[in-house]
Protein backbone atom coordinates (compact mmCIF):
# COMPACT_ATOMS: atom_id res chain seq x y z
CA UNK A 1 0.00 0.00 0.00
CA UNK A 2 1.28 3.44 -0.63
CA UNK A 3 0.55 6.69 0.99
CA UNK A 4 -2.19 9.47 -0.67
CA UNK A 5 -1.83 12.58 -1.79
CA UNK A 6 -4.55 14.56 0.43
CA UNK A 7 -6.92 14.79 -3.34
CA UNK A 8 -6.92 11.54 -3.41
CA UNK A 9 -7.41 10.62 0.31
CA UNK A 10 -10.64 13.05 -0.11
CA UNK A 11 -11.67 10.95 -3.03
CA UNK A 12 -11.67 7.86 -0.45
CA UNK A 13 -12.94 9.58 2.45
CA UNK A 14 -16.34 10.44 0.16
CA UNK A 15 -16.21 6.31 -1.02
CA UNK A 16 -15.87 5.17 2.36
CA UNK A 17 -19.34 7.00 3.51
CA UNK A 18 -21.47 6.06 0.70
CA UNK A 19 -19.93 2.58 0.45
CA UNK A 20 -19.90 0.05 -2.20
CA UNK A 21 -21.08 0.62 -5.96
CA UNK A 22 -21.44 4.38 -5.64
CA UNK A 23 -22.67 6.30 -8.63
CA UNK A 24 -20.71 9.36 -9.85
CA UNK A 25 -23.65 11.56 -9.31
CA UNK A 26 -23.07 11.00 -5.65
CA UNK A 27 -20.06 10.91 -5.67
CA UNK A 28 -19.39 14.23 -7.35
CA UNK A 29 -22.28 15.64 -4.71
CA UNK A 30 -20.12 14.31 -1.65
CA UNK A 31 -16.73 16.21 -3.28
CA UNK A 32 -18.47 19.39 -4.33
CA UNK A 33 -17.35 21.77 -1.38
CA UNK A 34 -13.35 21.43 -3.21
CA UNK A 35 -14.86 22.86 -6.40
CA UNK A 36 -12.91 20.48 -8.96
CA UNK A 37 -14.27 19.61 -12.14
CA UNK A 38 -15.37 16.34 -13.12
CA UNK A 39 -12.22 15.82 -15.29
CA UNK A 40 -10.28 16.10 -12.40
CA UNK A 41 -12.50 13.79 -9.98
CA UNK A 42 -12.23 11.24 -13.29
CA UNK A 43 -8.69 11.74 -12.91
CA UNK A 44 -8.59 10.88 -9.46
CA UNK A 45 -10.59 8.17 -9.46
CA UNK A 46 -8.41 6.54 -12.35
CA UNK A 47 -5.80 6.95 -10.40
CA UNK A 48 -7.02 5.02 -6.90
CA UNK A 49 -8.15 2.32 -9.47
CA UNK A 50 -4.24 2.06 -10.79
CA UNK A 51 -3.16 1.68 -7.24
CA UNK A 52 -5.43 -0.74 -6.15
CA UNK A 53 -7.82 1.56 -4.19
CA UNK A 54 -10.95 1.24 -6.15
CA UNK A 55 -13.11 -0.76 -8.79
CA UNK A 56 -14.87 0.58 -11.18
CA UNK A 57 -17.98 -1.25 -12.62
CA UNK A 58 -19.22 -0.21 -15.70
CA UNK A 59 -23.33 0.20 -15.95
CA UNK A 60 -25.31 0.97 -18.76
CA UNK A 61 -23.74 4.61 -19.65
CA UNK A 62 -22.37 4.99 -16.12
CA UNK A 63 -19.71 3.85 -13.65
CA UNK A 64 -20.14 2.58 -10.34
CA UNK A 65 -17.29 2.95 -7.87
CA UNK A 66 -16.32 0.67 -5.03
CA UNK A 67 -13.25 1.00 -2.41
CA UNK A 68 -11.18 -2.28 -2.20
CA UNK A 69 -9.14 -1.07 1.23
CA UNK A 70 -11.17 -0.44 4.03
CA UNK A 71 -11.07 3.10 6.26
CA UNK A 72 -9.47 1.19 9.06
CA UNK A 73 -6.86 -0.53 6.70
CA UNK A 74 -5.63 2.75 5.43
CA UNK A 75 -5.98 4.49 8.81
CA UNK A 76 -3.37 1.88 10.05
CA UNK A 77 -0.97 1.86 7.24
CA UNK A 78 -0.70 5.69 7.07
CA UNK A 79 -0.66 5.84 11.42
CA UNK A 80 2.29 3.57 10.75
CA UNK A 81 4.21 5.35 8.31
CA UNK A 82 3.57 8.41 9.82
CA UNK A 83 4.78 6.94 12.97
CA UNK A 84 7.56 5.63 11.61
CA UNK A 85 8.73 8.45 9.41
CA UNK A 86 8.30 11.19 12.24
CA UNK A 87 9.05 9.65 15.37
CA UNK A 88 10.38 6.49 14.69
CA UNK A 89 9.07 4.76 17.50
CA UNK A 90 5.70 4.42 19.74
CA UNK A 91 7.74 5.50 22.75
CA UNK A 92 9.08 8.99 21.07
CA UNK A 93 5.66 9.79 19.70
CA UNK A 94 3.74 9.70 22.90
CA UNK A 95 6.94 11.68 24.33
CA UNK A 96 6.52 14.06 21.39
CA UNK A 97 2.63 14.46 22.57
CA UNK A 98 3.84 14.73 26.54
CA UNK A 99 5.76 17.90 26.04
CA UNK A 100 3.42 19.60 24.20
CA UNK A 101 1.02 18.75 27.37
CA UNK A 102 -1.48 15.79 27.52
CA UNK A 103 -4.81 16.27 29.56
CA UNK A 104 -4.94 14.24 32.90
CA UNK A 105 -8.19 12.38 30.83
CA UNK A 106 -6.23 12.02 27.89
CA UNK A 107 -3.40 10.49 29.85
CA UNK A 108 -5.95 8.19 31.05
CA UNK A 109 -7.39 7.16 28.02
CA UNK A 110 -4.09 6.18 27.02
CA UNK A 111 -3.33 3.88 29.92
CA UNK A 112 -6.72 2.47 30.15
CA UNK A 113 -6.01 1.44 26.25
CA UNK A 114 -2.41 -0.03 26.92
CA UNK A 115 -3.78 -1.87 29.82
CA UNK A 116 -6.53 -3.17 27.21
CA UNK A 117 -3.71 -3.87 24.82
CA UNK A 118 -1.56 -5.36 27.25
CA UNK A 119 -4.65 -7.78 28.81
CA UNK A 120 -5.45 -9.25 25.89
CA UNK A 121 -1.89 -10.45 24.51
CA UNK A 122 -0.69 -14.02 26.34
CA UNK A 123 1.68 -13.43 28.82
Amino acid sequence: MKRLPDTELEVMKALWTTGPDTPRSVLEDRLTPFGWAANTINTYLARLADKGFVTIRREGKSNLYTPLVSQEEYQAFDSRAVLDRLYGSPRNFVAALAREGLHRGELEELQALLDQLNGGQAR
